[in-house]
């Protein structure tokens, strides 16, 4: 009575099955060896199904796939294809011999078509007993016997298909493992499609930070440039670009500092521009500034790099030089000398004159910076009384 039932079962097993197909073949059941084989595949396809759950994309979910496919079902060859539109893309393929890879065919006229259109198998176990395939395709391949399989039984977007080079009736199991490792397909390429997205996202998040950081790292630049030009325009005489009073005290202040270090001589020059009021009273104040401007020219030309040179203000210029006096001698001449050669070449409606005074330490001397700008301003003023006294 017991296996009566167990063959009544079987049997409803094969009716469901023909109803699916709609081929009206009828697919046996095997024995107990092969539900051990069965079940061995079934753990196959655990693995299998790990695999696919790491698949970022297309191609190694194909790869996985194909051979997968050919194995779980001991078939000669399996196809990959899918759906393009109104059209069956046989995208990849494990095989014995070449099938159809990288061919096109339309839905209507291709077996995966069917299979997609129809959301069901297709199980044959004679191509040449089936109307549904495709003679021209099929007669150049090995291919005897055949099942395929939807991709995503509710909406396919496409096809898994193993063939076999004889004559084969598909079974009961290996029909289930093929859909079973279709549906896996399904999810993996539905979750590469996230995963693509996700990627996608973050590509054009990480580009949009990357464009504010961008765009940051400008502003910041940008306000440190501007803060360097205030610190500039802070130390720096507007009209002569020489530093201004500033910026003098803070770099003879340092320079100050290093000559006490090395133990070294340092010289301060104040000098005065000889006649400024009376060229902006006879020519203008324009005429005024362009004396100033070429009053500082002569006093870079002058002096040496290591020198610190800065107009104070109005017609005052003041240069700091770690010099005995001998070298700050050769600075005086060198300035008496270009203001003599600029007065003889220069185009100017006015002659450039200056007033020196030159007050000079020794290392051991603690004198501040601001003691010997006092010295040298009375020192300048001196000769520049002295100037007035042989001109009246």
């Amino acid at each position: 009575m017991a296996k009566l039932t167990a063959q009544s079962e079987k049997e409803k097993v094969v009716v469901s099955l023909q109803s699916e197909t709609g081929n009206g073949v009828v697919i046996s059941t095997d024995n107990a060896d092969t539900t051990i084989k069965y079940n061995r595949a079934m753990e196959q396809l655990i693995l299998v199904v790990q695999e696919l759950s790491l698949a970022r994309n297309l191609e190694t979910i194909m790869a996985i796939v194909r051979v997968a496919a050919r194995f779980l079902t001991d078939a000669d060859g399996a196809s990959f294809i899918l759906r393009d539109q109104d059209q069956c893309f046989y995208a990849d393929e494990d095989s014995i011999a070449p099938l159809w890879k990288g061919q096109r065919f339309p839905m209507k006229i291709c077996l995966g078509g069917w299979t997609m259109r129809n959301r069901q198998p297709a199980i044959i176990s004679d191509i040449y007993g089936d109307e549904r395939i495709p003679y021209v395709a099929y007669q150049p391949t090995f291919v005897r016997s055949l099942a395929m399989v939807p991709i995503r039984t509710l909406d396919p977007i496409g096809a898994i298909g193993v063939y076999w080079a004889n004559l084969h009736q598909p079974t009961i199991q290996e029909v289930k493992l093929l859909q079973a490792l279709a549906d896996t397909t399904a999810v993996a390429m539905e979750n590469v499609q996230v995963y693509s997205e996700l990627e996608a996202r973050v590509r054009q998040r990480t580009a949009e930070l990357e464009a504010v950081n961008t765009k940051l790292l400008q502003e910041v630049q940008e306000r440190q440039q501007a803060e360097a030009q205030v610190r500039q325009l802070s130390l720096t005489d507007e009209l002569t670009n020489l530093h201004n009073r500033r910026g003098f005290f803070v770099l003879a202040e340092q320079q100050l500092k290093v000559a006490h270090r090395l133990n070294s001589h340092y010289c301060l020059l104040f000098i005065d521009l000889d006649g400024l009021k009376q060229i902006n009273d006879k020519l203008g104040h324009e005429m005024g500034d362009r004396a100033i401007v070429d009053a500082a020219r002569i006093f870079q030309k002058s002096c040496r790099e290591a020198d610190i040179l800065a107009r104070l203000g109005g017609d005052e210029f003041v240069i700091f030089a770690t010099s005995d006096l001998d070298d700050v001698g050769k600075i005086c001449d060198r300035l008496q000398a270009n203001v003599a050669l600029f007065n003889q070449n220069s185009d100017r409606p006015y002659q450039l004159s200056m007033s020196i005074g030159v007050q000079c330490c020794l290392p051991k001397d603690n004198v501040s910076l601001e003691t010997l700008l006092a010295q040298a301003d009375e020192l300048m003023y001196t000769q520049k009384r002295k100037k007035r006294v042989a001109h009246s």
